[in-house]
């Protein structure tokens, strides 16, 4: 019994940390910009109106020597449904914590890009599964889910500074396989994830290009679009002359 009544207890105070947690933040919002998040197709129906900046600042402040510690705040922020308190969530939890459950659960709460993209640039690029969970989600309908695969593929490029190019040769496969996807948020991040992926090494680049070759004349938009406009950059002095000193 002692053992049960020490867990009951332990979970109002977490649910009390993330409940102060956002009614800071309801005191930080501001309505100049939540009103702005239009602008930006972020849904504003669950919001305060802070800043990415002012977030960014109150999660240093409230990380944690204790990865626990954060981890479980984390969880508990992202439960209240706020999108503020979902994106401090991102930014406070520990990667090494983070299980694969915990981001299946997650990406099936993605509702906007913004949410998505933080997660996976913030968090769960930097985990041991994130390049399963790129392959599982390029396979899933939501919008949002989908997009999160080829927002980890980016992030990836970034952030797995010890990865060959192999994996990411397989995540040209991915990306040639999704650029049929017609909706917006799908299309950008496929987009996005094809330039990252050819910017990374010379090997990858002449991998990517002839990816974006193969779109660039299909008769399809959508794949006509990320071809064409990943092309412009793959291509480009800049981008070449980087990859040229590499070799």
């Amino acid at each position: 019994m002692a053992k049960t009544s020490g867990n009951s207890s332990k979970q109002p105070e977490l649910g009390k940390e993330a409940q102060s947690v956002v009614a800071m933040l309801k005191r930080a919002g501001k309505e100049s910009v939540r009103d702005g998040m239009a602008r930006y197709a972020i849904p504003a129906d669950k919001a305060f109106g802070v800043s990415v900046g002012d977030l960014q600042k109150m999660a240093k402040r409230l990380r944690n020597t204790d990865a626990t510690k954060n981890h479980e705040l984390a969880a508990g922020l992202w439960e209240t449904g706020w999108y503020e308190a979902r994106m401090l969530a991102c930014y406070v939890d520990d990667p090494a914590c983070v299980r694969p459950a915990q981001m299946d659960r997650w990406c099936g709460d993605f509702d906007n890009w913004a949410i998505c993209d933080t997660a996976c640039f913030a968090l769960f690029d930097r985990t041991p599964h994130a390049w399963r969970k790129a392959n599982a989600w390029s396979r899933r309908q939501g919008e949002f889910a989908r997009r999160a695969a080829f927002a980890l593929l980016w992030g990836l490029t970034v952030h797995d500074k010890e990865a060959s190019d192999e994996p990411f040769a397989e995540g040209l496969v991915l990306i040639e396989r999704a650029a049929t996807d017609e909706r917006h948020f799908v299309k950008k991040a496929v987009n996005m994830a094809l330039r990252a992926i050819g910017k990374r090494s010379p090997a990858l680049n002449a991998a990517a290009v002839a990816v974006a070759q193969r779109l660039a004349v299909a008769t399809e938009a959508a794949p006509r679009w990320v071809g064409k406009d990943a092309l412009r950059e793959l291509t480009s002095p800049s981008v070449t002359k980087r990859l040229a000193a590499r070799r």
